[in-house]
């Protein structure tokens, strides 16, 4: 069972950083996914990015890209500045398939990204003929730039056994988020042991198996709140959990709050 938010309207959405914060900051350090492709363009700053298990130093002129329903979170301090790009309406841009990061040091090619990014977000907030026409152009010449980076500025890590458990690890909740799944039962599935798959996990973000899936349910629970008028015992229900009262339970060892304080905090 899949609960997921309806795509904003548009073809590209795009997001300062910092507003990404509000609210919270579990809402860009906590493990997540979106439906859409989505772009982190780092201006000024530096922090860690998690990306499908895998956790990596960023910096200024750094392009992090996400493809749908893969899992990460990153650190955002107020000295971290950028834009966040959601493609909503990506079948028609051709854009990759699993995750990178480009680390971009040519002024001249900073500059470009630059430039489209002003320009998208100008026909957004504008309301000109052909608007929608334009933002799509704009959206295709942001892949092409993508794709030309990725040649020269992509920074691959040297593929391992390890990264690649981890990131199957996350494939997997991500498919069966609702299924209410233990790390025994996922690693079980991927023919390791829990214990095993906790090592491999912390080698690659520091953090244990059950951390990762903790986070990424907790997260989900808070959209979830926010989100949508479900009572909080459906949420219990729609994320696998045995009971409303377990579910409470673990809602407030992680967050401090019951899910109904969560909510009424939120909304008040």
């Amino acid at each position: 069972m899949s609960v997921l938010p309806a795509a904003p309207v548009g073809p590209l959405r795009l997001a300062p950083m910092q507003r990404l914060t509000l609210g919270g900051r579990w809402r860009t350090e906590a493990m997540r996914s979106y439906r859409m492709p989505v772009l982190y363009w780092f201006t000024r700053g530096q922090g860690r990015i998690t990306v499908a298990g895998l956790t990596r130093g960023y910096g200024a002129h750094n392009a992090v890209y996400v493809p749908p329903r893969t899992m990460h979170g990153f650190d955002v301090s107020t000295q971290v500045y950028g834009t966040a790009v959601f493609f909503n309406d990506s079948e028609a841009l051709e854009l990759a398939d699993e995750a990178f990061h480009l680390r971009i040091r040519d002024a001249r090619k900073q500059g470009e990204i630059t430039g489209i990014l002003e320009n998208l977000q100008r026909e957004i907030d504008d309301d000109r003929p052909m608007k929608g026409r334009a933002i799509s152009h704009y959206g295709g010449l942001l892949a092409v730039w993508l794709d030309r980076q990725r040649f020269e500025a992509e920074d691959k890590p040297e593929d391992s056994a390890a990264r690649a458990l981890v990131r199957r690890y996350t494939e997997a909740i991500e498919e069966q988020l609702y299924t209410g799944q233990s790390v025994g039962d996922y690693a079980e599935n991927l023919g390791v042991t829990a214990t095993h798959l906790s090592r491999v996990c912390n080698q690659t973000c520091g953090r244990p198996a059950s951390e990762l899936l903790a986070d990424r349910l907790t997260f989900e629970a808070r959209r979830l709140l926010l989100d949508t008028s479900l009572p909080v015992k459906r949420v219990a229900e729609v994320l696998g959990y045995n009971s409303a009262a377990y579910f409470t339970r673990a809602f407030h060892n992680r967050t401090g709050q019951t899910p109904t304080e969560f909510r009424d905090a939120s909304q008040g």
